[in-house]
């Protein structure tokens, strides 16, 4: 298992746009993929559970992955993120 935290950039956080760019990304990786706001953790490849954190800019959120490529796959999507969604 792979753990990150990540401070969401973008002013808007993750809505629609940005979170289906977010769950494609999580769709190339073959490990199990979470992003967790609080205590609250949700499927990194379900659009409705990722929409559901109600992620706003500024918030950090954590990305856990587990199995064969955990570490590219947090990697990847902490980049993501940081790279703002290019917004």
């Amino acid at each position: 298992m792979y753990v990150d935290e990540v401070t969401v950039q973008n002013q808007v956080g993750l809505h629609a746009r940005p979170a289906t760019f977010f769950i494609q990304k999580a769709n190339e990786f073959k490990s199990t993929i979470w992003v967790e706001k609080e205590e609250r953790r949700v499927n990194a490849k379900s659009l409705l559970g990722v929409l559901s954190l109600g992620i706003v800019g500024g918030m950090t959120i954590k990305i856990i992955a587990d199995g064969p490529d955990e570490n590219n796959a947090v990697e990847g999507l902490v980049k993501l993120v940081n790279s703002g969604f290019a917004e």
